[in-house]
């Protein structure tokens, strides 16, 4: 073989090898190339993995809320949360569509995430974002995302906020952009059943939204649907047991829940709040000359009204019948009586079908001013409401302190709580004869007191035809010198005066016929009239809670001193001395009257008697009072 030869065989050899290791070389290549590949399709697909997985987190989190009975507001707080820390959101807000009285819709946030900018925006608007209104513009892509039932997205960010804010200037509303940092808005339509609910906002710093995106937000708008439904459902189920049916305010139970826990609030804070008791005027009227749609139509009209005056924060109710009460936390007596007072003009200008128009009358008083106990406060808020129905109806009437309360007007806001309450049964005609009285009854009139012993005399009659007029007046003088003899306190003095006023007040509900019976009492009769004490302190007169240290004394004034008497067997210096007047004073008078079993007794026969019961019946030291003011002064 020559050299030539040799060198193109190992040429040729070089050549192959060259070749192998080119072909080699290109496989390596498109080896590398493809694990780039795999590697990138591996990322996205852990990625598109991690999303799911995500979105079945999210999915999931919505199922577990819809399970766990959360109220409404809880949810959607939830379900913001989710979008802005679970799924990066810039933003995340929801929106409901609300309606004004006459229809009109608007948009509130219900929830949304904490964003500067957002909070910014209300800031320079002057507007909280619990109470502003977001306009509903009709041709918005907000509203059309909502009707047609689409989700949408804009970059117009900007264009958004100057829809919702158009009052604001524009140069003030471009200082905020860019510290939204986001460069996407997308509108998600909700829906509860075929209502319109409103809708999810959120912003992203991404441009424009992909497929994946869309189909979750799609997915997650439809769990969320679900979930406000079955809120909904428990939050319709709560409001009927809080509501009232009729008129949609809240029912009695929730008010007297709500008003105990801001009492133990205004006691930590030292801050007062004020109560509004309401009653509609002439209810029964209406009834009786419209029929009781006319007078279901009177009582919304006031709930409507307290809707609209009211502010978030307070608490309207309706108590029952004819009516409210307002609570009004933070409020001063002031402050109570101007809103009060606003109330009262914003129900008279209510124009009715058929019937015109109605009015109410209003009492306010306020805790920690009047009384730093609810159901004190309560009863005074009642009685200022009665009093301004007895001064002529439609007006504000403010509660009176305690302690600037003349006895007279205690006894007259007794009698004016039994009659409007209907605590005892008597006659309509009887309770119109009394409530003219009160009516025209002045406390600063020289004749005050004699209007309420003619009340007093009145009831009595009711129950005990041989009752005279005048007795009452008599019965009050005797027990007064009684108490200054004993040096009591003015105090206490004041409360014997209720206390005689109001010590029979339990015969009313005693059979006609037993005070008429001239017959010996059974024992079973005598039962019944043993009852009477009780039944004036308990069933009467212990619902009116500020005089609940009268009460005492009426209970027991039928006990002896021996501890033969009733209804506790008390003995000796267990029972209060004003009791022991009452008895005393009592006696005193039955056996000065007739009887359809006897006739009256002598001044001397009863002496007689009551002196032999000295240290049974009565305190000795009381009964030689007793026979010196007899003896010495006049009790007429």
């Amino acid at each position: 073989m020559s050299i030539f030869s040799g060198f193109k065989d190992l040429l040729g050899q070089i050549n192959k090898i060259d070749g192998s290791i080119y072909m080699h070389g290109r496989d390596f290549a498109d080896v590398y190339a493809k694990n780039i590949a795999l590697e990138e399709e591996i990322a996205a697909r852990t990625k598109e993995l991690e999303q799911a997985n995500q979105t079945i987190l999210t999915l999931n989190s919505v199922w577990d809320m819809m399970n766990s009975s959360q109220p409404l507001s809880s949810m959607l707080d939830k379900i913001v949360s989710i979008l802005h820390e679970d799924m990066n959101y810039n933003f995340a807000g929801i929106l409901k569509i609300e309606y004004e009285e006459n229809n009109t819709p608007y948009f509130t946030v219900k929830s949304c995430s904490e964003n500067k900018s957002i909070l910014k925006v209300y800031e320079l608007a002057n507007q909280t974002m619990e109470e502003y209104k977001l306009p509903y513009v009709d041709n918005s892509i907000i509203v059309k995302s909502i009707i047609e039932r689409q989700i949408y997205s804009t970059p117009d960010i900007k264009g958004i906020l100057k829809m919702f804010f158009s009052i604001m200037p524009e140069e003030k509303l471009a200082s905020v952009m860019p510290e939204m940092n986001s460069k996407t808005c997308t509108i998600v339509p909700l829906h509860k059943g075929q209502e319109n609910f409103g809708c999810v906002i959120v912003t992203s710093d991404r441009e424009g939204v992909t497929d994946t995106e869309t189909n979750f937000l799609a997915l997650f708008a439809n769990q969320i649907e679900l979930a406000i439904t079955v809120a909904g459902l428990f939050e319709e189920v709560r409001k009927q047991a809080v509501t009232d049916p009729l008129t949609g305010l809240f029912n009695r139970r929730y008010f007297e829940d709500n008003i105990v826990k801001e009492a133990e609030r205004s006691l930590r804070l030292k801050q007062p709040f004020s109560l509004v008791a309401l009653d509609l005027d002439f209810l029964k009227k209406i009834n009786d000359t419209y029929g009781h749609q006319f007078g279901d139509l009177a009582i919304t009209t006031i709930s409507r009204v307290l809707k609209r005056e009211a502010r978030s924060i307070d608490i309207p109710a309706r108590i029952g019948g004819e009516e409210f009460d307002l609570l009004l936390p933070g409020v001063d007596s002031t402050g109570a009586l101007i809103a009060a007072e606003r109330i009262r003009k914003s129900i008279e200008s209510q124009v009715l079908d058929t019937i015109g128009g109605v009015t109410a009358s209003i009492g306010v008083a306020t805790f920690l001013e009047h009384s730093d106990r609810i159901d004190e406060l309560m009863e005074l808020a009642d009685q200022a409401m009665y009093k301004a129905k007895l001064n002529g109806r439609n007006q504000v009437q403010l509660a009176q302190l305690q302690n600037e309360r003349p006895w007279q007007q205690v006894a007259v806001d007794i009698f004016m709580d039994i009659l409007a309450k209907k605590r005892i049964p008597i006659d309509e005609s009887v309770a119109n004869i009394i409530n003219q009285k009160l009516r025209k009854l002045k406390i600063e009139d020289s004749n005050a007191k004699e209007v309420l012993f003619s009340i007093c005399d009145i009831l009595s009659q009711t129950y005990n035809q041989m009752y005279k007029t005048g007795t009452t007046k008599s019965k009050l003088l005797l027990a007064v010198m009684l108490a200054k003899r004993l040096d009591l306190p003015s105090e206490e003095i004041d409360k014997l005066r209720i206390a005689v006023l109001l010590y029979d007040i339990g015969n009313i509900m005693t059979p006609e016929q037993i005070f008429n019976k001239k017959e010996p009492l059974t024992e079973e009769e005598k039962d019944i009239i043993k009852k009477h004490p009780v039944i004036a302190a308990r069933e009467i007169l212990e619902p009116i809670t500020n005089i609940q240290d009268i009460i005492p004394i009426i209970e027991s004034h039928h006990e002896y001193w021996d501890g033969q008497g009733y209804p506790g067997n008390k003995i000796g210096a267990e029972i209060p001395i004003t009791s022991q007047i009452v008895l005393l004073v009592d006696a005193f008078y039955a056996m000065s009257q007739d009887r359809p079993y006897r006739k009256a007794y002598n001044i001397e026969e009863i002496k007689d008697i009551i002196k032999s019961e000295a240290g049974k019946q009565w305190n000795e030291k009381l009964v030689e009072d007793f026979i010196y003011v007899v003896e010495h002064e006049s009790l007429q």
